[in-house]
């Protein structure tokens, strides 16, 4: 075999070259030098004051290039997460893909009844066992955000129902900082306190900054509370190219890694070497509807360079797959999905959240979980490629069939069909006949048909008894402690 013969054939796909890289990278410590970012925090303009940058007036912080450098190389390049048993679950790094839920959809689909309601608490509990029983599904998030509980508690809550109906790692939001320290609270519980939580994370938080270029007082805050507890978080903008960012991609990903990247520096002062995963977002606002885009091929591409540029700068990095603009289970939402998840996992970024999403991050579909799940093991068997190799390509086995032959029979078939041939779990492959006589379902149907299946069969790990009564003390305190807050990402 020639010298450097790689057997193994996977697809490959980068958007930026190098010269690009530095093209944007060079841009976005331009703008931080020269235009700044807004810090509401005071302690976090203290910290960057401290550490060399200038600060002007309103809170606008003007951070020096090797600060952002320094940053870039004390943030680790993988993160571990376990499950809620311990068990290490996935490695963020490298081209590393694992795909998983969002949170926070206002509006469900009811497995019942097929009616588009208001999401209740009831949603989160059952997106969470659905998402534990579909092994192509990495993390749970709260998917829905429940309007039956009072909205302090919303948060805490929905963390409690995944922890009760599902052991994978959970991505999760907070309020404020009251509220992301109860939960810490919970998780350290579970697992037996928050030395063996710092040491087998399974609780990734989300938060973001303001768009454009404004770090605010409660995403700080939690931001500095999760470096200071080893906590593994997103801190990753969203934006709107044309409304929020600029309308120029090129314009929005510069805008968008400076947020980052700043919020990378802050977060490293703050605790270096804590986990953090960073990149960013850009959707679009559509200029007919004034909607925000959530499907359309320029967040794809926008997502694509952020990959680039953070596999470059060698730091794990999030994503958003599986999300569509229609509002029900049909075929925009299976393109968009589709081509969603094939980009992320081509460009491999390592924690894709968000898989099921409808109406631009409004609404969730239990079936739209399980759909989602059967694209990804689709993709997952499309980027595990193929082996080149004398024994795969088995000219002894073509040379015994000969021309006229059949393989169906032969030893090779049965040795390696189940690895070479992916099968699905619900797509239909049934003959017209097949089909019809089965009732003629399509994929959303069979897929919210398994959905109601693993409601009733699933069973997750369940919490020892002493660990369900402490977290019901937990929320209990909350009861008295937390006030009414508006989400601050």
């Amino acid at each position: 075999m020639p010298t450097g013969f790689k057997s193994q054939c996977v697809p490959t796909y980068h958007l930026l070259s190098t010269e690009q890289i530095t093209k944007i990278h060079d841009a976005t410590l331009e703008l931080l030098e020269s235009v700044g970012v807004r810090v509401m925090l005071p302690e976090a303009v203290n910290m960057l004051a401290d550490s060399g940058c200038r600060v002007k007036e309103d809170n606008l912080v003007k951070i020096p290039n090797w600060l952002v450098e320094e940053a870039i190389l004390s943030a680790p390049s993988r993160i571990i997460l376990y499950n809620r048993l311990g068990q290490e679950a996935m490695r963020l790094e490298d081209r590393c893909v694992h795909f998983g839920m969002g949170t926070d959809l206002i509006q469900t689909y009811d497995l019942d009844t097929g009616e588009l309601r208001e999401s209740q608490l009831t949603d989160v509990a059952n997106a969470a066992r659905i998402a534990d029983a579909l092994e192509d599904i990495d993390f749970v998030g709260s998917y829905a955000l429940p309007h039956d509980v009072p909205t302090n508690l919303m948060y805490l809550d929905s963390f409690k129902a995944e922890l009760e109906n599902a052991i994978k790692p959970i991505f999760f939001t907070a309020a404020g900082l009251d509220d992301i320290a109860l939960i810490h609270d919970m998780a350290a519980e579970v697992v037996g306190g928050p030395e063996i939580l710092r040491d087998k994370p399974f609780q990734i938080h989300y938060a973001e900054p303001l768009t454009p270029l404004t770090h605010t007082t409660g995403a700080l805050e939690k931001l500095f509370f999760c470096a200071d507890n080893g906590i593994p978080v997103t801190y990753t903008p969203g934006m709107m190219s044309g409304a929020s960012a600029p309308v120029t991609l090129a314009g929005a990903i510069t805008v968008g890694n400076a947020e980052a990247l700043s919020g990378l520096v802050m977060h490293q002062l703050r605790a270096r070497g804590a986990p953090i995963i960073s990149g960013f977002g850009t959707s679009t606002i559509d200029m007919r509807t004034s909607t925000c885009v959530y499907g359309c091929p320029e967040y794809r591409l926008a997502l694509s360079a952020c990959a680039d540029l953070y596999h470059h700068y060698g730091l794990p990095m999030w994503g958003t797959a599986g999300v569509s603009d229609a509002n029900c289970l049909d075929q925009q939402a299976g393109m968009e999905w589709s081509i969603s998840i094939m980009v992320d996992a081509l460009h491999g970024a390592n924690l894709v959240h968000d898989i099921g999403y409808l109406g631009q991050g409004r609404i969730g579909h239990p079936g739209g979980l399980v759909m989602c799940a059967e694209i990804i093991s689709y993709v997952k068997r499309l980027m595990r490629g193929f082996e080149l190799d004398d024994t795969h390509i088995g000219l002894d086995v073509i040379r015994q069939v000969g021309p006229g032959g059949e393989f169906l029979s032969s030893d090779q078939t049965m040795k390696f069909f189940r690895q070479e041939h992916w099968t699905p779990y619900r797509c239909n492959r049934d003959s017209l006949a097949d089909w019809t006589r089965k009732g003629k379902k399509d994929w959303g149907r069979m897929a919210t048909e398994k959905a109601r299946e693993i409601l009733k069969t699933h069973q997750p790990a369940a919490l020892h008894p002493d660990v369900r009564k402490a977290l019901k003390e937990i929320r209990s305190k909350a009861v008295a402690t937390l006030t009414h807050k508006d989400f601050e990402a």
